[in-house]
C-alpha cells in the first residue's frame, strides 16, 4: 500500500467531547469519526484493524469446530416474548414497529433467534454437539454512551451458541470455547486475565470474563498473586475478617453525634477506627400476589462494616431479593425506622424489617451503629445481648486489597481491566422457555443444554489502545496493527536514489508477505514521523540521502527510545527478524 493512494486523516487535537485515551487517539489517528452519541463510522485504517481482529477470531472459532452463520439485526418480538426478555431487557433494547404495527427490535444479542434455529433444525442427538457463531452488528441503546468504542451503542460482536445433549457435554463445549478464547487473546498480543464472573442478564450457571489489563478499565479484577484465583469484583468471595465473635466488653450507650450521618464522620468524632462502625443500607422489594397485583412492600436492612461497600450483585442473590430489589424511599425508611437515613441501625427495629448481616459484621462485638434517632448513634452494640441475631448472614461486600484469598493461598490484589470477552454456561434456560428439544437416544424429547460466548470485536480496539499507548500515540501489537511496517523516505520528491531504495525495500517486504505501507506523500520528516507514531505502526524504516551515502538506513520499533542504523544490504532481513511471528 502506498500512502498517496490511501486515506490518512490525522488530527493535531482530539474533539473536546472525547473522554478517554483510546477515544482521543482513535479520533486523532483517523480510525473513527463520530456520527451520533455512541455511533461511529470506521475509516479505512480503522476497518483494517477490525478485519485483522475478525480474522483471528474466525480462525480460532473454526479451529474449535464452531460453524459460522449470520442472524438478522432486526428481530421479531414474538421470539423475545417466549423467553420473557422483551420486557426484562429494559430500555437498552431498541424497539420499533414496522408499517404493519408489528413489534421488532435491533438485536443486542441472539439467544432467542439461534434457539429457534436449533429447535427447527436439530432433531436428533446424532446431530449434536453444534456450535453456531456470527460476527455481526449489535445495538444497545445505552443510557449514556461514553468512552468511544468501548461503550458505544452500535458495535461489532462475535457471538457463539453451543447446543449439547447433556450437562457433561455442555461442559466440554464450554471448556473448548474457553481454550479458544485464550488462543484468540494470546494471538491478539494483549495482556489479559480470565476471571470468574456473574452471569448477569444473560443468565446461566458458569461464567468467565476475559479482561484486558488497563489502568483505565471500568472493572475491578480481583486475583491472588500466589495462585490461579481470579474473579470479577462482583463475584469475588469476601471471607469474614473476624474468625469468631468476642464477648461483649462495653455497655450499650446512646451517644450524641450531631450532624454526623456517615460512618467516617462518626468514627472521626468519636476518635475510633472506622472498622468499629457498621453501615446500614435499606432495600425494598415490591410484593405481588399470584395474579401480579401489588400487595405491599418488604423492607430489608443490610449491614456492612463501615469501611466496606455493599456489593449489589451479591445482594441480588439473597433469597427474597433474587426477583429484584430497589433502594427504599425516604418515606419507607421513615415509616419503618422512625428516623431518616444517616442514623439507622438494627437495634429495636420493626420485626417486619428483615436484617441481613455481612459475614464480618456478624462476628463483630462492641460495634457502633445508628440509634434510629436523629443525631445519635449507639456504641458498645452486641449481638445477642442488645439485639437478636440477624435473620441471615451472607457475603454482602466488595473485597478489598489485602483480604484473604478464598482458596487460602495468600492475600488478594486488585487491578483494573476492560471486559472484551465473556463465556456463559446457560443450561436449559432458553431451551426450556422456547421448548427447544431433540430426540435423545431413548427416543424421548430432551431440552438442549446451551452455552453462549461473546467477544466485543470493536471494543478490542479501544482496549488494546488503553493498554498500549504513550504520549506520541498508539502502539499496536503486531497482529492487529493497520500496517506492520512503514517505510519513510526522507526527500521523496527530491532524490531519485531515495525513491528507488525505498521502493525496493517496500516491494521486497511485500513479496515476503509483510503488511507494509510506503509513505510517498513527500511530507516533511517531522510530520511524517508524527503521523505514524500517532497511528501506531510497530516498525518504522527511514531512508534518506545522508544515510544512503553511508550505505545505511534507520530502523526504529515503536517502543524503542532510539533508532538503529542498519546496512542497506541487510535491511529487509533485519526488518523481517524484528517482526513477531504472524498471528
Amino acid at each position: 500500500m502506498r500512502a498517496s493512494q490511501y486515506f490518512i486523516s490525522t488530527l493535531k487535537e482530539a474533539p473536546s467531547d472525547a473522554e478517554v485515551v483510546s477515544q482521543k487517539l482513535m479520533l486523532r489517528a483517523g480510525f473513527i469519526r463520530k456520527v451520533a452519541a455512541g455511533i461511529y463510522s470506521y475509516l479505512p485504517i480503522g476497518l483494517r484493524v477490525i478485519r485483522k481482529v475478525e480474522d483471528i477470531v474466525r480462525e480460532e472459532m473454526n479451529r474449535a469446530g464452531a460453524l459460522e452463520l449470520t442472524m438478522p439485526l432486526v428481530q421479531p418480538a414474538e421470539l423475545w416474548n417466549e423467553t420473557g426478555r422483551w420486557e426484562h431487557m429494559g430500555a437498552e433494547m431498541l424497539r420499533f414497529k414496522d408499517r404493519h404495527e408489528r413489534d421488532f427490535a435491533l438485536q443486542p444479542t441472539s439467544e432467542e433467534v439461534v434457539t429457534d434455529i436449533a429447535r427447527q433444525e436439530l432433531k436428533s442427538y446424532r446431530q449434536l454437539p453444534k456450535n453456531f457463531y456470527q460476527i455481526q452488528t449489535k445495538f444497545r441503546d445505552e443510557r449514556r454512551p461514553r468512552f468511544g468504542v468501548m461503550r458505544g451503542r452500535e458495535f461489532t460482536m462475535k457471538d457463539a451458541y453451543s447446543f449439547d445433549r447433556d450437562a457433561a457435554a455442555a461442559g466440554r463445549s464450554y471448556d473448548a470455547m474457553y481454550a479458544a478464547y485464550c488462543r484468540i487473546f494470546d494471538r491478539l498480543g494483549l495482556t489479559y486475565r480470565a476471571v470468574a464472573a456473574d452471569t448477569g442478564a444473560i443468565g446461566g450457571d458458569r461464567s468467565h470474563e476475559f479482561q484486558v489489563i488497563a489502568d483505565t478499565g471500568e472493572d475491578a479484577i480481583v486475583y491472588c498473586p500466589g495462585s490461579a484465583y481470579a474473579a470479577n469484583i462482583e463475584l469475588a468471595e469476601a471471607l469474614p475478617l473476624l474468625a469468631t465473635r468476642d464477648a461483649p466488653a462495653k455497655a450499650l450507650e446512646k451517644t450524641p453525634t450531631p450532624g454526623r450521618t456517615t460512618c467516617a464522620e462518626v468514627a472521626k468524632l468519636l476518635d475510633v477506627p472506622l472498622e468499629t462502625t457498621v453501615k446500614s443500607l435499606v432495600l425494598a422489594t415490591d410484593d405481588v400476589d399470584d395474579a401480579g397485583k401489588p400487595t405491599g412492600v418488604t423492607v430489608w436492612l443490610l449491614l456492612v462494616r463501615g469501611d466496606h461497600e455493599l456489593n449489589e450483585v451479591k445482594a441480588g442473590k439473597i433469597p427474597g431479593l433474587k426477583a429484584g430489589f430497589r433502594f427504599a424511599t425516604e418515606t419507607e425508611i421513615t415509616e419503618r425506622f422512625g428516623c431518616k437515613a444517616g442514623y439507622l441501625g438494627p437495634v429495636g427495629v420493626n420485626k417486619a424489617v428483615k436484617i441481613v448481616a455481612d459475614r464480618t459484621v456478624a462476628n463483630m462485638a462492641d460495634f457502633i451503629c445508628g440509634a434510629n434517632e436523629a443525631d445519635f448513634h449507639l456504641t458498645g452494640t452486641n449481638w445477642g445481648r442488645d439485639l437478636p441475631e440477624p435473620d441471615l448472614v451472607a457475603d454482602l461486600r466488595n473485597v478489598v486489597e489485602g483480604d484473604p484469598s478464598p482458596d487460602g493461598m495468600g492475600r488478594l490484589a486488585i487491578q483494573r481491566g476492560i471486559e472484551v470477552g465473556h463465556v456463559f454456561y446457560l443450561g436449559t434456560k432458553y431451551s426450556q422457555s422456547m421448548n427447544a428439544t431433540f430426540l435423545d437416544e431413548d427416543g424421548k424429547p430432551k431440552h438442549f443444554e446451551m452455552g453462549c460466548y461473546g467477544i466485543g470485536v470493536t471494543r478490542i480496539l479501544g482496549a488494546a489502545i488503553e493498554q498500549n499507548h504513550d504520549a506520541r500515540g498508539i502502539i499496536w501489537p503486531d497482529a492487529i496493527a493497520p500496517f506492520r511496517v512503514v517505510v519513510c523516505p526522507v526527500g521523496w520528491g527530491k532524490s531519485e536514489a531515495v525513491r528507488n531504495e525505498a521502493t525496493k525495500l517496500y516491494e521486497t517486504l511485500r513479496a515476503d508477505g509483510i503488511d507494509v505501507i510506503l509513505d510517498d506523500r513527500d511530507e516533511r520528516p517531522g510530520v511524517m514521523f508524527a503521523d505514524w507514531e500517532l497511528i501506531g505502526v510497530p516498525h518504522r524504516v527511514v531512508i534518506g540521502g545522508r544515510g544512503l551515502k553511508e550505505g545505511m538506513a534507520e530502523y526504529q520499533g515503536r517502543r524503542d527510545a532510539e533508532a538503529a542504523k542498519i546496512p542497506l544490504a541487510e535491511l529487509a532481513a533485519f526488518v523481517g527478524s524484528k517482526l513477531q511471528p504472524a498471528a
